[in-house]
Parts: structure tokens; sequence; C-alpha cells
């Protein structure tokens, strides 16, 4: 018996490698270092085999796939705060910018018809921040109210108000 223990660790993937390439020499396939590099090719700036920053890589694949109008939309509902200021942001939030079309929820009545007056100020806001023609129109919501319908059928009337009278 031979007083070796067997190999472990790096010590066994050195072992493994040193046999994989001496297999590799025997058979005449081992890796051969490049000895220049090819130069008969020509390279121009904007080659796709150059590195490119992530923000720009992002900016042409949006650009290939036509999402301009998709990105722009959600960069003014992520930046809603910003983008009409706090106080306006702190009393209705965004759900929707369609074809245009900004669809705005208000905390309050109160809140919807004030917002319904300063539409055309919403809409320079939106325009300064993202561009013309992002946003067209406004349609602002007022709080969503119970829904007392339940099931398919339901009678036309007044609801659970009226058992109260």
């Amino acid at each position: 018996m031979s007083d070796e223990q067997p190999l472990k660790g790096p010590d066994l993937v050195r072992a493994a490698l040193a046999e994989a390439k001496a297999a590799a020499r025997a058979k005449g396939t081992a890796a051969r270092k490049p000895t220049r590099r090819l130069t008969g090719l020509p390279r121009s700036p904007g080659d796709a085999r150059d590195p490119v920053l992530f923000g720009s890589a992002i900016q042409r694949l949006i650009a290939e796939r036509g999402w301009e109008d998709t990105t722009t939309a959600a960069g003014v509902l992520a930046n809603w705060d910003k983008v009409v200021g706090a106080e306006i942001a702190d009393h209705c939030r965004p759900v929707s910018l369609i074809d245009g079309e900004l669809v705005l929820v208000a905390e309050s009545t109160a809140w919807a018809t004030q917002l319904r007056l300063l539409t055309k100020t919403l809409l320079a806001r939106v325009r300064d921040a993202a561009g013309e023609g992002v946003a067209t129109k406004v349609v602002v919501r007022g709080p969503a109210q119970p829904d007392w319908r339940k099931g398919p059928r339901r009678v036309q009337g007044r609801g659970p108000r009226d058992t109260y009278g």
C-alpha cells in the first residue's frame, strides 16, 4: 500500500487539467495560443463586437423594438410627483397614459373638480417633462364608489337604500 492520499480540491483540478492537456497533445489537438491578431479585417467604430455602455444598449433595444412611446409613458407615470409637483401628486394618481389620453384618479370629488380645472396646466407640465404629443387629453375620475351590484342578475333601482326608508 502506498502512503499517498487521494487528491482533493484545487490539487484534483490541477491534476485533471494536466491529464487533459497531455491527452490533447497526444492526439495533436492541443489548444494553441494565437500568435497574432487578425488585422486584415476592417472594423468600423460602431462594430457590433465592441463593448458599449449599458444605457446605449438599452436605448438601441428600445429603438429597434419601437418601444419609445411605451417607455415615455412609463416615465411620466413613474415620475408623476416630479412631473406635476408634490401637492398635486399627493391628491391624485395616474392610472394610464395610452394613445395620448392620461387617466387620473382623484382622492376626492373636490380634487377631481380642481384637476379638471387644471387640465391645461397638467398637459403643459407633461409636455415639458416628456415632450410634445405624449399627452393630449386628460380624463379625471373621482374616487371609486362601492358597487352594490352582486351577481349576474339584478334589479334596476336605487339599490340597498330602498330598504332604509
